[in-house]
């Protein structure tokens, strides 16, 4: 049978995960330090895990409300509102969803009519670019540069609009990069949101881990933002929660209830045992990550330190638990850096060009991973870099 044939034509270029198909390389071998995918080394804390053991002893097995369970969007206002300061209504404003990826799917859905343009910064997350096709729209990017710390500059920004853009999607602080916004910068985004009349789709999962005494601004709370965005936010990344798969999104309630009836159809409601958990993990708050996030400082001041001191220059990253090094002197591409660094010395990064064309010679490593494999993953990578 030919089976292309039969597959929706818009499949056809949309290329699998490149964080994934290097995972795939490693996964099983125990011999390989990982520095690849961006997940927590932390288990997720005790009083979450036994909120959610307590949930499954009491029977508490049933479908929720598609939005999800009520005392869950109200704490989830609740949160955001001391958190991101901004104020949102539980009941209409706030839909629960499995992860932030169900969100981000969920919101380009409900927004998109074939041909509408996406603006989205690179390098970035994987699934941003495929997610806005899969949706029948155009994904259009703007390359964040090394020297400016991968901000998004708004005179980039500008250069991309069109009479056709209509949403922009924002991940500050950004996986792969690390990279905040100033508040400049912010500003300024915002201003060309208002200007153009465009929605934002703002990616806020790594809001919790800003390093340096730095507090995370949501482009949500700036003058005439609100009514244009839809916040997403999730449990993964500071609460170790990534099994979880639990995340939600605040908007004005058509947006919301836009969104909801695309959810409604295909997933019904998120698990209620990772509703539970969620529940415990917001009324616990930052006392809950405060120690993994010094962890996760500490490894960034570490990592950052060491690759400049064995001439692999790299910015230190304001947020997130990523470095991207510049590796281009090395007169290798990304992906046979990685490939000779694996090889030779048992170490698993991830190709920058996973994260977009604009990632050619870098390298991610992700530093949610122990001190000890830090040590000898970054020793590791001196020698290789010695034989170049």
């Amino acid at each position: 049978m030919d089976y292309d044939s039969k597959l929706a034509g818009h499949l056809q270029e949309i290329p699998r995960s490149g964080i994934r198909d290097f995972f795939e390389l490693v996964i099983g071998r125990d011999d390989v330090i990982s520095l690849g995918v961006g997940e927590p080394d932390f288990s997720t804390p005790w009083q979450i895990r036994e909120a959610a053991i307590a949930s499954l002893e009491k029977g508490e097995t049933s479908y929720t409300s598609n939005l999800g369970l009520l005392t869950l969007r109200e704490e989830v206002c609740r949160y955001v509102e001391d958190f991101f300061n901004v104020s949102y209504q539980g009941d209409g404003e706030c839909l629960i969803t499995v992860g932030v990826s169900e969100a981000l799917d969920l919101a380009l859905r409900a927004l998109l009519n074939p041909g509408d343009e996406v603006i989205f910064h690179e390098p970035c997350y994987v699934s941003y670019s495929p997610s806005i096709a899969m949706a029948h729209g155009v994904p259009v990017s703007v390359a964040t540069k090394k020297e400016d710390g991968f901000s998004l500059r708004p005179s980039e920004l500008e250069k991309v609009i069109t009479e056709k853009t209509k949403v922009l999607m924002l991940n500050f602080p950004t996986n792969p990069t690390g990279a905040v916004l100033s508040d400049e910068d912010l500003e300024g985004i915002a201003a060309l949101c208002v200007k153009h009349d465009l929605i934002v789709l703002t990616d806020e999962i790594y809001s919790e881990l800003r390093y340096d005494g730095k507090k995370h601004v949501s482009i949500a709370t700036l003058p005439g933002m609100k009514e244009r965005t839809i916040l997403m936010h999730g449990f993964s990344k500071a609460f170790a929660m990534t099994g979880f798969r639990l995340g939600f999104a605040c908007a004005p309630k058509p947006l919301i209830e836009a969104m909801m009836k695309i959810h409604q159809y295909g997933i019904l409601c998120a698990p209620i045992t990772g509703q539970v958990a969620a529940l415990e993990a917001l009324k616990a708050g930052e006392p809950v990550y405060r120690e993994m996030k010094k962890a996760y400082h500490e490894r960034r001041d570490y990592l950052v330190r060491r690759l400049n001191e064995m001439g692999i220059e790299c910015h230190s990253p304001g947020g997130a638990f990523y470095v991207f090094p510049d590796i281009s002197k090395f007169g290798l591409t990304s992906h046979e850096f990685a490939m000779k660094l694996l090889e030779k010395e048992k170490v698993a990064a991830v190709p920058g060009t996973a994260f977009g064309e604009s990632g050619e010679g870098f390298l991610r490593c992700c530093y949610a991973t122990g001190n000890e494999k830090l040590k000898l993953a970054m020793d590791a990578l001196e020698r290789f870099v010695k034989t170049l």
